[in-house]
């Protein structure tokens, strides 16, 4: 089993070449970058499954992956426009591409041999930073760089406006908030996944007297799956729905 801060974790192939040929440079090498190489391999997946639902589209749709994958999209689409309005609609692509790799990947950690790779940190780290960075660059794209100052002073009007302490504060407050929220967003998912991996690990090692709660806990991971990739894709739309002034549009 691989190791992880001196806790063991389920096995996957690329640990278990670079523990059986301790000498070969090469399985080493992918062993190091086993988060990667398993967050490439979902994309394979997933452009496999593009390829062939996409293939040959049809207005009434024919094939079973065709309906499938209009059913995702369609639910995103109503996911995302349901918190963020009908303009929301142009973050669906981003927000539900985000869904699909987490899920995905969270689910690769329960086939056999295989690994989520967002039981990893630098993983959930680099998808919440891609949140955090085209989250910044939508609000000041949409609010212009003086409005997204103004926003994050909490819009101060009036006589708040000559208070030039609260203004600053709330400033200080909202830039903290932001810097904050890659981190948490990524240890939230980074945290539920590997303790979902370290709890089957611990179950799998107890061998036929531990199958029941090994059945039990699969399926909970299952879920866990599932709940995770929707709250990371339900923060992020918030996060965008904070920062864009949808009411001012339609007053």
């Amino acid at each position: 089993m691989s190791m992880d801060n001196g806790i063991a974790e389920l096995p996957n192939i690329l640990a278990i070449l670079a523990e059986k040929s301790p000498g070969n440079v090469f399985f080493k090498f992918i062993y190091h970058w086993e988060n990667v190489i398993f967050s490439l391999v979902v994309v394979f997946i997933l452009g496999i499954l593009a390829f062939l639902g996409c293939r040959k589209r049809n207005l009434i749709p024919r094939s079973r992956l065709q309906v499938a994958l209009e059913l995702i999209v369609e639910g995103l689409d109503d996911f995302v426009c349901g918190i963020m309005g009908p303009k929301g609609r142009k973050y669906t692509p981003f927000i539900g591409t985000l869904f699909v790799y987490i899920l995905f990947m969270n689910l690769l950690g329960l086939v056999p041999y295989m690994k989520a790779a967002t039981a990893s940190w630098s993983t959930t780290l680099a998808l919440a930073l891609c949140v955090f960075f085209y989250v910044q660059y939508t609000a000041i794209k949409e609010l212009g760089f003086l409005g997204y100052l103004d926003h994050l002073a909490g819009k101060p009007r009036g006589v708040f406006a000559f208070t030039v302490i609260m203004p600053v504060f709330m400033l200080f407050l909202h830039i903290i908030t932001e810097l904050i929220r890659p981190i948490s967003l990524s240890l939230r998912l980074r945290g539920n996944i590997w303790g979902d991996e370290i709890l089957l690990s611990l179950l799998s090692s107890f061998g036929i007297k531990g199958f029941p709660l090994l059945f039990f806990n699969m399926g909970m991971a299952l879920l866990t799956a599932v709940v995770q990739a929707v709250v990371f894709c339900l923060l992020t739309t918030i996060y965008f729905a904070l920062v864009l002034d949808y009411e001012e549009e339609a007053a």
